[in-house]
């Protein structure tokens, strides 16, 4: 008799208990420094203006960062703790739905953990899961959008409310930054291409085959395009009678060409200015946080970790051609999100940018080094996948003072963690 298949254990608790683990490591220090830092400058004020429907601030953004800051400053006061807990949450959240998006993408247990691992010791996500920044409510619907949609792939029988959950995230994600757009068009495209290789006689309304059995692409396209844009108009509903608010007289649609005008104006440089090749080799570093506060000499740097951030490189390569030989499609979808989040940044007309823009093409990145992580481990080179992950842990470890603001010994101590004049 053959065997039966094999059938991989979720890995739901262990997901849940990293999960639990980030979260509280997060935690430690989450108020210091106890004024505001970086660019929390910008958001804390426009945060408030909405609390008490003052004027319309910051207007180059969209509105939904700033609202779930000030949904944690309503919750629990105007201290550090209410500016920053939103963003813990959201971090929280990124990296859960993350691993789920990966276990449904990919149906191994190891590389949803490894990847879960490496998102949790890869520095960017600890550092923006505790600033008041709008990046990690970007990444973190994107996240939630990624597992509602690879669950929808893998569970058809939700596939309709999954592709609900899915278009509502993608919405959300572009209401906190635009930065999001290019990756919130994939999922739509994706069902588009699906349907088109099928050769089906009825396109737009058969309901048979991929992606998903049971939803026509006229379907798709509501979820998946006019959904995400009708919760995107709903988030600016709460500035349409703040003072001096553009919303009231001219209209959504009016107002964004004043959004796309102060995007695309000419800043002055900025000292920790960077483009796309210094992220790529992570070159160039940013310190949110270097003076003396709180009664010690304290530092937040964000840079990414030194090992995983050089090893996902080859590694989105692997998954290029890994995806072309097998029809891999979590390896296509992984290099597919990495390109299309960094290509971006190759053409966006916006004159300073900063390493925080490798955000979001960093999950990718993780997210293909767990797979060839987890092709490695299963080609028998368990010591060598062990040893990187335990490295990324150990790098996380040895930065760790550097990354959540630890009192350090003096104004000198950064030149510990400098190793390279572009981290300076």
């Amino acid at each position: 008799m053959s065997q039966a298949p094999a059938q991989p254990r979720d890995p739901l608790g262990l997901s849940l208990a990293l999960t639990i683990g980030f979260a509280a490591l997060c935690a430690i220090r989450l108020t210091t420094p106890s004024t505001p830092y970086f660019d929390e400058v910008h958001y804390l004020p426009a945060a408030r203006e909405l609390l008490e429907r003052g004027n319309y601030i910051n207007r180059e953004h969209p509105l939904l960062g700033k609202e779930l800051i000030a949904l944690g400053i309503a919750l629990f006061g105007d201290t550090p703790f209410g500016w920053r807990i939103a963003s813990l949450a959201a971090g929280t959240l990124a990296l859960f739905a993350g691993m789920r998006a990966m276990w449904f993408a990919s149906l191994s247990r190891f590389a949803s953990l490894s990847f879960g691992l490496l998102l949790a010791s890869g520095f960017a996500l600890f550092v923006q899961s505790r600033i008041a920044m709008l990046d990690i409510f970007m990444a973190s619907f994107l996240a939630i959008a990624a597992w509602q949609f690879a669950g929808a792939l893998r569970e058809p029988e939700t596939g309709r409310m999954r592709l609900i959950l899915c278009g509502v995230a993608l919405g959300f994600a572009m209401a906190a930054k635009w930065n999001a757009i290019p990756v919130a068009v994939l999922p739509g495209v994706a069902f588009l291409l699906a349907r088109l290789s099928a050769g089906r006689r009825r396109l737009f309304t058969s309901q048979r085959g991929l992606p998903v059995p049971g939803i026509s692409l006229i379907e798709a396209a509501l979820w998946l395009g006019a959904l995400p844009l009708a919760a995107y108009a709903l988030t600016f509903m709460p500035a349409y009678d703040l003072k001096n608010s553009p919303l009231a007289d001219d209209g959504l649609f009016a107002f964004h060409k004043e959004m796309l005008a102060l995007q695309t104006q000419v800043l002055k440089t900025h000292p920790y200015q960077s483009n796309w090749p210094d992220w790529m080799l992570n070159l160039r570093a940013i310190w949110y946080l270097y003076e003396p506060v709180d009664g010690a000499q304290r530092g937040i740097l964000l840079v990414g970790n030194p090992l995983t951030m050089l090893l996902g490189l080859p590694a989105i390569i692997w998954c290029f051609f890994n995806g072309i030989m097998r029809r891999d499609w979590a390896s296509i979808a992984v290099v597919t999100g990495y390109s299309a989040s960094l290509g971006l940044w190759l053409f966006a007309a916006k004159s300073v940018q900063f390493y925080y823009h490798y955000f979001v093409p960093s999950f990718f990145l993780l997210a293909a080094l767990s797979l060839a992580l987890d092709a490695a481990w299963h080609a028998g080179h368990r010591k060598k996948v062990a040893g990187v992950l335990a490295l990324s842990v150990a790098l996380f470890a040895i930065f760790y003072p550097i990354l959540s603001a630890a009192a350090l010994e003096g104004p000198q101590s950064f030149a510990k963690w400098t190793w390279i004049d572009g981290w300076r």
